[in-house]
């Protein structure tokens, strides 16, 4: 039996994100296990599915409970609350438990605000790490993005963070702090978004503009090793 991951849209409509093959796999499950109930309902909601027959339960305590469905021989959806699951995303542990006794797993097509952001950057896109949240203390968060710059410029390496968006702004001038002027700076806001922006510039660009403000946002650098 198969476990499905499911990506979810960043803000646009399930029919804009997901192909119809996609779409046409998440209308025939009945079994989802999910990151949060309210916006799974709402998705699932948007593509015609009966929410109040589904088995929809949270990913939380020991993973191999959540599996029963692929034990009595039905097929399972995981769903996160936006983008891919077990991308920066607690689902993993579920495919790792799938994983584990055998169960297929099936990652289906859909929206990746990391690799969304990596592709509109202009970034090295051979070599690049995804490093997720950065410490909220600004001297180990300091610390933190200077050890990223100095492996981007050893390994030539694109470097790809992500923060909650009320703390946009404070990384956004922690990045401007700590980098070199030289380092190239990408802010992708608002991702598939009616107002989506994606600007690279080198930190001496970004010098004197605002952040993005509290929308989704990646972030990413690549040092100059000129």
């Amino acid at each position: 039996m198969i476990l499905y991951a499911i990506p979810t849209p960043l803000g646009a409509s399930p029919e804009q994100s997901l192909p119809a093959s996609a779409l046409h796999t998440v209308r025939g499950l009945n079994d989802f296990v999910v990151e949060n109930a309210k916006s799974a309902r709402a998705f699932l909601g948007a593509l015609g599915v009966p929410v109040r027959d589904l088995n929809i339960r949270t990913i939380d305590g020991d993973p191999r409970r959540l599996l029963q469905p692929l034990r009595e021989n039905r097929p399972l959806g995981l769903l996160s609350e936006a983008g891919c699951p077990a991308i920066a995303d607690p689902g993993a542990a579920l495919i790792e438990a799938a994983h584990r006794e055998g169960f297929k797993v099936v990652p289906l097509v859909g929206p990746s605000s990391i690799v969304l952001a990596l592709m509109a950057s202009g970034l090295e896109g051979q070599r690049f790490a995804f490093c997720g949240y950065l410490p909220r203390e600004p001297k180990d968060r300091e610390r933190r993005i200077r050890e990223l710059e100095a492996r981007s410029r050893k390994e030539r390496e694109t470097e790809i963070v992500i923060e909650t968006p009320y703390r946009n702004d404070a990384l956004f001038a922690a990045l401007l702090a700590a980098c070199a002027p030289t380092t190239r700076l990408c802010v992708a806001a608002d991702l598939t978004l009616p107002g989506e922006n994606v600007a690279t510039r080198r930190v001496s660009e970004w010098q004197g503009t605002a952040g993005p403000g509290k929308r989704p946002a990646v972030f990413l650098l690549l040092a100059d090793v000129r």
